[in-house]
């Protein structure tokens, strides 16, 4: 485990950027980006383009760790190399970014007003992979749409039970079961998902960390009480399909909560943009989530 990364995490200011659009959302991640279909042919050609605009992003003065704390890769990214040295490597070496993977397989249906992760085939090869790969965490989605107790605690005890297995591989996990912001009872399923990972988090060998992903909550400050669990790094704000100007507005009324962005990030990016024009817009996404991280 990087203390230096560690020490970054729990006590830097600013982001952690979501750069792990796989292959599902690649498709509709280079489409905004301005990339059509008609431009590639198979799934080599598709993420050797999402590769290229993830290391434009990466490569811009614009991403800088005066803002960014971290960046979520997808496995493709992880085992790529930008100007010689795997991604992971150049962020932390070139960038003073902590690295972290995205480790889950996607969603099961929905069942119990939950969905669940996919089994993960070889995750214990996957986790050595990360970590010769000098990547500091991982991370994986889950979706709770209903306050469902049964449903959200399924979720929770499966989220912390791959949790403590990458613990043990040597990885920092991100606990992320997301609530719906669609959702009608979206308050009700945050009381229940609070109590569900205190509960988890109450069952944690002492030596174990991690970090939480949540979506913005509901009610202001709701989940300020988890940051000052031990065992808990930091706990991050995921977008969660806001727009980034409203994502911002309602991640300023909750405080220390950190922010994960991935859509919001690359919103007003596009492959036609001079160098100049492209880092006008990051810098000006990049600086507005920070200050509403900061607040």
């Amino acid at each position: 485990m990087n203390k230096k990364q560690m020490e970054r995490i729990r006590t830097g200011q600013g982001f952690i950027a979501a750069l792990d659009q796989s292959g599902g959302s690649t498709p509709k991640a280079l489409q905004q980006y301005g990339i059509e279909p008609s431009r590639y042919s198979g799934d080599e050609e598709m993420f050797a383009l999402v590769h290229e605009m993830r290391t434009r992003i990466i490569k811009s003065p614009a991403f800088d760790a005066e803002y960014i704390l971290g960046a979520i890769l997808f496995e493709n990214t992880m085992d790529r190399k930008i100007d010689g040295l795997f991604t992971a490597d150049y962020l932390w070496e070139k960038k003073g970014i902590v690295p972290f993977l995205k480790v889950d397989k996607g969603l099961a249906e929905s069942d119990g007003g939950v969905q669940v992760l996919k089994p993960i085939p070889d995750l214990d090869g996957l986790l050595r992979r990360a970590v010769e790969r000098n990547v500091f965490g991982t991370k994986m989605r889950s979706v709770i749409h209903e306050a469902n107790l049964q449903g959200i605690r399924k979720v929770v005890e499966q989220q912390f039970e791959l949790g403590k297995q990458i613990w043990s591989a040597g990885l920092i996990p991100i606990i992320e079961p997301e609530v719906d912001i669609n959702s009608f009872d979206k308050r009700e399923s945050e009381r229940i998902l609070k109590d569900e990972i205190f509960k988890q988090l109450s069952a944690l060998a002492p030596d174990v960390t991690v970090m939480l992903k949540l979506s913005i909550p509901t009610e202001d400050d709701f989940y300020r009480d988890l940051m000052d669990v031990p065992h808990v790094a930091r706990v991050v704000a995921l977008s969660g399909g806001y727009e980034r100007e409203e994502a911002n507005e309602r991640l300023a009324r909750s405080h220390g909560l950190i922010a994960s962005f991935s859509r919001a990030l690359a919103e007003g990016l596009s492959d036609q943009q001079s160098d100049e024009q492209f880092n006008e817009m990051l810098t000006r996404s990049i600086r507005s989530i920070y200050e509403a991280s900061i607040s």
